[in-house]
């Protein structure tokens, strides 16, 4: 990848309470904010299968889980990575602590909009420290539902997140990677009190509709993401105007190749 120009950022996740035990060596039970379900299956060996309680993380456990995320950085680039991105987004571990239906904790760590943040703070700061803040971003998606999130009415979105931005514009990270369901004030905030580079990506969009978001001075780079799963050569594809694939959702988290290295290449790629 670096010999052909390229650069790699790996994305640092803990999934939390959307997890299985049977997708675990030693049948563990997920951990979380708080004993609360994500209501919804999770893809293992045998089929899907409903994710059970989490087991509450004791607050004296969080900084290992701290310490996991720098080791993950660390190992990202001993292995050649150019940098890595936090993912504190989608319904997962971070994003969880992050939402008052996930988090009911009553330590440091939940109750107030301060203390949910104090978790994605930690972690984003122990990884800037470990490698760098110049090579480490961060995921996040406000009022995103996935993995049974529910953040609450707009205005409770509104004062997380401002909080949480607030909070990390001060390490200065490479970049606020922002999966964006349309609340475009929510949005032009954070992106005028956000010190670097922000990406903005969203669902539905066409090729014409990529850039709209940086000519709007919401966004300085847009994530091709499903576009270019689905085509290994979108680069020039969106040079030339060739048409793309379309991606075909029955293949995701489905196992097996199909879908991740067999959609075709233009003709001479």
């Amino acid at each position: 990848m670096h010999a052909r120009g390229g650069h790699l950022y790996i994305q640092l996740m803990h999934a939390g309470r959307v997890s299985h035990p049977d997708n675990t060596p030693h049948h563990r039970r997920p951990v979380a904010p708080s004993e609360i379900a994500a209501g919804q299956d999770m893809f293992t060996p045998t089929g899907p299968q409903p994710m059970p309680v989490p087991r509450a993380l004791a607050t004296d456990e969080i900084a290992d889980v701290v310490a996991e995320f720098r080791h993950a950085a660390a190992a990202a680039i001993a292995a050649g990575a150019d940098g890595v991105e936090i993912h504190a987004a989608n319904g997962y571990l971070l994003h969880q602590f992050l939402s008052p239906n996930a988090n009911e904790r009553t330590d440091a760590y939940g109750g107030s909009v301060e203390n949910r943040s104090r978790f994605v703070v930690e972690v984003a700061a122990a990884v800037a420290d470990e490698i760098g803040a110049d090579r480490a971003g961060i995921r996040i998606s406000p009022a995103f539902p996935l993995g049974g999130i529910d953040e609450g009415p707009r205005e409770n979105v509104h004062a997380q997140y401002l909080d949480l931005v607030g909070r990390l514009a001060p390490l200065s990270l490479a970049y606020l990677h922002v999966h964006h369901l349309g609340d475009d004030e929510l949005l032009r905030a954070m992106r005028e009190a956000w010190p670097t580079a922000v990406l903005v990506v969203r669902y539905g969009r066409t090729r014409e509709q990529i850039a709209d978001d940086i000519d709007a001075g919401l966004a300085d780079l847009a994530p091709l993401g499903r576009f270019a799963l689905a085509n290994p050569d979108v680069v020039e594809r969106l040079r030339t105007g060739a048409a793309l694939n379309e991606l075909d959702p029955d293949t995701l988290y489905a196992g097996g190749a199909r879908g991740y290295v067999d959609y075709p290449v233009l003709a001479g790629a």
